[in-house]
């Protein structure tokens, strides 16, 4: 070991050594100021016990069994109550061969004694089947559960989606059946289909308030209509569009639910010109509204420019607007004309064709804005400014990045960020493109 320009050689020793040599070489394993490393006579099993609680929180369930081993004080805590109540199961591809080769009993052992302390489970899975499957054997043996909270979160595609649908519904039935109090579901990119829903229903109809689940090619709008009507307690709902239709938010709004809090859609498109979407009525909206009149509606748009046609012709209630794709001008005109509730817009491109008539008309018409982010577009540092003007302080996010703002006769980059920050009331500058 090197410590300013010396070297230790351990078990080696010149003849003669005084006691006081010894001790200053052992120093040098120490600190600058000749004492011990305080990790060296350390002693692990004699820390608190909710410090190694917080030190298990953050491993892995693998690293969870081998930290166990250390000492018996260690292992106490693996078993404690408070430790398995939240839990993520991380299932790569590589840490699933892992678990199957080394600890084939460990999560059997773990379930069948820590089951009915899990409350708040999710499971991370990459895009292997073999990882999905080893989900699903996971959540079939989840027999004495009370889960409150359940997530089947997806790294990547394909995932759950190469799972047979009768492995998958059979393994999500056991916990729906087995906990009686579920209110939070995020199941994005699975199999879930119609009975599955029907089951989870039928045993927490009187808690659920959260089901979140896009991208589920097997559940049918009959399938989120009994959810909508039995659910009464429902306060956030996550769907695709093809889901939602005008029968739901009439669903939605009868006097048996209580007030919905969130309903999210993410309209997609993987194939361009082969999806067309339909309309949902303004009278259906207008009954959302009038039965839940603090409701965010947020939407998600991964559409390609000749597929809006569909969308804001008539006045619509959205409060959140995310563009990921190309979106046109004319597009964000109506929505500058129809969206009157809108509080959030993000549009990610647009093109070359200044902005600034549609930014001053979404200011005009749209008086709950308070956060805008503009990336691949164009707008005139002029145009800029008087949309800035317009809604004032209200605009408590602005994230602009520098590329979309031309400079014009009247405003250069330097004078638009003191313009814009005086009618903020705050310092504010355009986002920067990273260099690294």
């Amino acid at each position: 070991m090197k410590r300013t320009g010396q070297k230790v050689v351990a078990g080696t020793e010149a003849p003669g050594t005084s006691q006081t040599s010894k001790k200053q070489k052992t120093s040098l394993y120490g600190s600058g100021f000749g004492e011990s490393d305080p990790c060296s006579s350390m002693d692990w099993g004699s820390l608190p016990h909710h410090v190694i609680l917080r030190v298990f929180q953050f491993l892995t369930l693998v690293d969870r069994a081998r930290a166990s081993s250390v000492c018996r004080r260690w292992n106490e805590v693996f078993h404690i109550p408070d430790l398995w109540r939240r839990f993520e199961f991380e299932l790569s591809q590589p840490a699933t061969s892992y678990l199957k080769s080394t600890h084939p009993d460990l999560i059997q052992q773990i379930i069948k004694r820590h089951a009915d302390h899990l409350q708040y489970v999710s499971f991370k899975v990459d895009s292997s089947t073999e990882s999905a499957e080893a989900a699903c054997d996971i959540l079939s043996q989840l027999v004495n559960c009370s889960i409150k909270t359940l997530g089947l979160i997806s790294t990547a595609k394909p995932s759950f989606m190469n799972v047979s649908k009768a492995h998958f519904a059979s393994a999500l039935t056991v916990v729906f059946v087995n906990s009686k109090s579920l209110s939070s579901i995020k199941i994005d990119d699975t199999p879930l289909d119609d009975p599955s829903l029907k089951v989870l229903v039928a045993n927490n109809s009187d808690t659920l308030k959260l089901l979140k689940m896009s991208s589920c090619p097997h559940v049918s709008p009959a399938g989120i209509l009994c959810v909508a009507d039995q659910c009464h307690g429902l306060k956030e709902l996550a769907l695709n569009y093809y889901i939602l239709s005008d029968e739901l938010l009439l669903a939605l709004s009868s006097e048996k639910h209580v007030d919905l809090e969130h309903l999210r859609i993410d309209v997609v498109s993987e194939n361009p010109g082969q999806v067309q979407f339909h309309t949902i009525k303004k009278q259906s909206w207008d009954a959302l509204v009038k039965h839940s009149p603090k409701v965010n509606i947020v939407m998600y748009f991964f559409l390609y420019e000749d597929e809006f046609d569909a969308f804001f012709r008539e006045e619509t209630p959205v409060t959140h607007l995310y563009f990921g794709r190309a979106v046109s001008k004319a597009m964000l005109g109506r929505i500058g004309m129809n969206c009157p509730r809108l509080i959030e817009l993000v549009v990610c491109a647009n093109g070359l064709q200044p902005l600034d008539d549609e930014l001053i008309q979404i200011a005009e018409r749209c008086k709950n804005l308070t956060a805008m982010g503009l990336g691949e577009c164009e707008v005139t540092c002029r145009g800029f400014i008087e949309f800035v003007k317009m809604c004032g302080g209200r605009l408590t996010q602005l994230s602009i990045m520098e590329e979309v703002l031309i400079p014009d006769s009247d405003y250069s980059l330097d004078r638009l960020h003191l313009e814009v920050s005086k009618h903020l009331g705050r310092m504010w500058f355009p986002d920067m493109m990273p260099t690294w």
